[in-house]
């Protein structure tokens, strides 16, 4: 998923270690944690390159470059690029909300923002290293756990696809991206937008639908607002909200009505198919 998100023209290089220690994390998380790392070193390569993915085991953090972090053993994760870098500056702020250095309506500037949330989340810790002409490494270091997990793993459904046709609205890039490919790769039908004024004037253009996905956060206006504007246009069209804060607190907020179809981000290809398949089931099954 990752290799058809940055693009053929850079390759993915990974070295993993062999019997890699364990940590506690989402595992939800962690794949959110690279996904942003590696969207970012896509676009400091626009003319290619080489994305390194890598993990070892360390003694302490400081063993990783990394001071005041975790004591004791822990693992890292380096993403690597041989992108355009940067300069000192960038990297002091590069970590703060709402910070890029990309155009205006191209970057959000909580990517990397969110990374530190989810390594922080974890005890972790994470570094930067970058020179003008010479890449940039990350390096994600969490502390590890003794033992084996106790936590037995309930297998997840196969993903259930289709070939409707999806009107799904997402103003983060990193989100945007995948789970667009993740509903193409099950057969759908997908138009993007990233804005809800964008969206209006696809559905325009495109419909009809069978189910809108759309966050329930963003600028213009939220996803409630976005449906019932769209609703007007197509009576019981199937509607499926996300979000990364709880139903409950979007209910809460006015921001959804109790008992709409709602994922929590992160979620899993899994969750998210079978979620899509059930809003589309019931709205057909819905009188005219």
């Amino acid at each position: 998923m990752l290799e058809r998100l940055i693009g053929e023209d850079i390759t993915i290089e990974t070295g993993l270690a062999p019997g890699l220690g364990m940590v506690r994390a989402d595992p939800g998380q962690v794949g959110q944690v690279l996904m942003n790392i590696a969207l970012n070193a896509r676009d400091a390569m626009r003319a290619g390159g080489v994305l390194s993915i890598r993990t070892r085991n360390v003694e302490s953090a400081e063993d990783a470059g990394a001071s005041g972090g975790a004591e004791g053993p822990c693992v890292v994760l380096t993403v690597a690029d041989t992108g355009a870098g940067m300069t000192a500056d960038v990297q002091e702020h590069v970590f703060e909300p709402f910070f890029t250095t990309k155009p205006p309506g191209e970057g959000t500037g909580l990517g990397l923002a969110t990374v530190v949330g989810i390594v922080q989340q974890s005890e972790g810790t994470i570094t930067v290293r970058s020179e003008l002409g010479s890449g940039t490494t990350f390096e994600v270091i969490l502390p590890r756990v003794d033992g084996v997990s106790t936590h037995q793993a309930v297998p997840e459904e196969a993903a259930t696809g289709g070939s409707e046709r999806v009107l799904f609205v997402e103003d983060n890039e990193t989100v945007r991206g995948l789970v667009e490919l993740m509903l193409r790769e099950q057969g759908y039908v997908v138009v993007v937008a990233s804005l809800p004024s964008e969206a209006i004037e696809l559905f325009a253009a495109h419909s009809p639908f069978d189910i809108i996905v759309t966050d329930v956060v963003m600028p213009e206006m939220n996803g409630r607002e976005l449906v019932e504007q769209l609703q007007v246009k197509q009576p019981g069209i199937g509607v499926l909200y996300t979000s990364g804060y709880t139903d409950d607190a979007m209910v809460a907020r006015g921001a959804l009505m109790p008992g709409v179809a709602f994922l929590q981000k992160p979620f899993t290809l899994a969750q998210l198919t079978s979620k899509v398949r059930d809003v589309i089931e019931a709205s057909r099954a819905r009188p005219a």
